[in-house]
């Protein structure tokens, strides 16, 4: 069973997003623990963007401080663009609690990010929200993959 864990900024809007996700996390829960963080997102205006990053980037640091044993990977638009298999095999080969970390809206300070595991969803940038709803597809996909259960064709 995988234990995983994704600590976000921000918070769910959307009632179809938030319906997919509970979705998902019903569906994965035979097969992996799925624990959802959320963090506060921090008010930016244009004159104040680069703060906001900052103060949320030193959220999920504190956040990540408690995961020292934990398997890390950021999504992030420069990581590594897996397809579902090799997505799936990646996930198969770790043997503790893995963590997926998503930023908010205005991303990370790219300090945060080096000599970090990076992780692609697409080429295509989708709003954070949106990201976790994917991820949470992703990984029942590798579940299912991995099972050899009918949803990847």
């Amino acid at each position: 069973m995988f234990d995983i864990k994704i600590i976000t900024i921000g918070k769910i809007k959307e009632k179809w997003i938030e319906r997919g996700i509970l979705e998902y996390i019903k569906r994965l829960s035979p097969y992996a623990k799925i624990e959802i963080i959320e963090l506060k997102s921090e008010s930016f205006s244009s004159s104040n963007k680069q703060k906001a990053v900052a103060i949320e980037s030193a959220r999920l640091e504190e956040a990540l401080f408690k995961e020292k044993d934990s398997t890390i990977y950021f999504l992030d638009e420069y990581g590594d663009s897996l397809g579902s298999r090799e997505f799936a095999y990646k996930l198969d080969k770790e043997n503790g609690k893995i963590v997926f970390v998503i930023a908010g809206a205005l991303g990370y300070n790219r300090e945060i990010l080096k000599n970090k595991n990076l992780i692609s969803l697409s080429k295509l940038t989708f709003t954070h929200t949106m990201a976790r709803l994917i991820l949470l597809e992703q990984i029942y996909r590798s579940v299912c993959i991995l099972k050899d259960k009918e949803y990847h064709y």
